[in-house]
């Protein structure tokens, strides 16, 4: 995917030893997903909320401890189990918002994710400070997956 003018990407990618349909459904499932989406080790999740359909919506609100942070979605695309597309800010009104794209491939019993972040170009220098959140995201889901076996 080529960004568009004034757009920069990040890109993250991680692999699952899990099916593919299950990966791809915690992201849509409000108690899972509120286990590892813009959750903090610190923090409480205190709000996890989805409406799982294009068109819909997400919210996520992480206690933390110099106060709530706050996340907003819109879906753009859901086509499960391999492309879940969406709107992302941090206000819940935002003039703008970056659009967050998951693919989701199968391999073997596994499931790679490649997520691809595009945002302004004014917000290079946070390049690396995005990478590090999802990273960070896609290991808890990684640890939300690991407890649902057990």
């Amino acid at each position: 995917m080529k960004p568009k003018s004034g757009t920069i990407k990040v890109q993250v990618t991680r692999r699952y030893d899990a099916a593919i349909e299950r990966v791809f459904d915690a992201f849509l499932d409000p108690a899972q997903a509120g286990k590892f989406m813009f959750a903090t080790p610190n923090g409480q999740m205190i709000r996890a909320e989805i409406s799982p359909r294009v068109g819909g919506s997400f919210v996520f609100v992480d206690r933390r401890p110099n106060g709530d942070a706050e996340h907003y979605g819109t879906y753009l695309e859901i086509d499960r189990p391999r492309k879940l597309v969406f709107k992302f800010a941090v206000a819940k009104d935002a003039a703008e918002s970056d659009v967050v794209s998951i693919d989701f491939l199968k391999r073997e019993k596994r499931c790679e994710i490649s997520l691809t972040h595009e945002m302004s170009a004014k917000f290079e220098k946070h390049k690396d400070k995005v990478a590090e959140g999802w990273t960070s995201i896609l290991t808890g889901l990684a640890t939300t997956l690991q407890q649902l076996v057990m």
